[in-house]
């Protein structure tokens, strides 16, 4: 019969898939936990020693058990929690990176602007300090949206951008506003949207304020369109709205009359 003190010793196994650089770490901390414990009141020894045999998870998917001393409940946690939504509706997604745009000029100003005076709903005049923005839904026989505009004796900023949001209707709709920050407040406040990224500047490109859902197809310049017919395409990037943005927030004096073609080809 084996004595108490003969009493063979429960090992536990040691995994397969532990590196001896591991264990090496393991003592390594042990080691140095033992060092401290001698500097610590005797009240705090046991509490760092049972700390130092603690040994966080070593790749995703580790499971770590921790028990409490007073209730005895244990929690299981994963080392995939950095990777959990931890953030939930807040995390903030980048909406997809825009295709280039294909734009061109053409010089038959006269001839645009004489067709598109008799049309209705072709012609429009950006006040000073204002921004136009024409609103153009994908439509469902299309694959590309296509712009021609020209102004009459001063050139007029333009750029545009596209709403990721379902279409409920193909009908074309313009919105007024005084300035391009008084509009992307306006959008903020509808999607409730918060830390608003400073608007640019006119003469260098501007960096719209609208986020989350909307993406740059080409950023705001002021373009020549008073000496040429500026035109440009671009391919549908899925369903949403495009938005065409006249801005003449820039002119503190002056109107400017504008003709324009907006349309769709498949």
């Amino acid at each position: 019969m084996l004595s108490c003190s003969e009493r063979p010793q429960m090992v536990a196994p040691v995994r397969e898939d532990v590196t001896e650089d591991q264990l090496k770490a393991a003592g390594a901390i042990e080691a140095q936990a033992s060092v401290e414990q001698e500097l610590l009141p005797a009240d705090q020894a046991p509490v760092l020693s049972k700390m130092a045999k603690y040994h966080g998870p070593q790749r995703s998917g580790d499971i770590v058990m921790i028990q409490s001393e007073h209730t005895g409940a244990i929690d299981i946690l994963s080392a995939d929690l950095e990777s959990a939504d931890l953030l939930g509706d807040h995390r903030k997604v980048s909406p997809p990176l825009m295709a280039p745009p294909c734009i061109w000029t053409f010089a038959k100003m006269k001839e645009f602007k004489s067709k598109l005076g008799k049309e209705k709903n072709s012609r429009l005049v950006v006040k000073r300090g204002e921004v136009v923005t024409i609103r153009v839904p994908t439509h469902p026989e299309g694959k590309r949206v296509c712009w021609e505009f020209a102004t009459d004796d001063y050139d007029i900023g333009f750029g545009v951008y596209f709403d990721w949001t379902p279409v409920t209707s193909t009908d074309i709709t313009v919105q007024v506003s005084d300035s391009s920050e008084d509009e992307d407040d306006d959008e903020e406040e509808e999607e409730e949207i918060e830390d608003p990224v400073p608007a640019g500047d006119v003469e260098r490109g501007s960096r719209s304020s609208l986020r989350g859902r909307y993406g740059e197809v080409m950023p705001v310049y002021r373009r020549d369109s008073h000496r040429d017919v500026q035109a440009g395409s671009h391919d549908y990037p899925g369903e949403g709205i495009y938005l065409l943005k006249f801005d003449n927030s820039y002119s503190l004096l002056r109107n400017k009359t504008l003709y324009f073609h907006i349309y769709y080809t498949s």
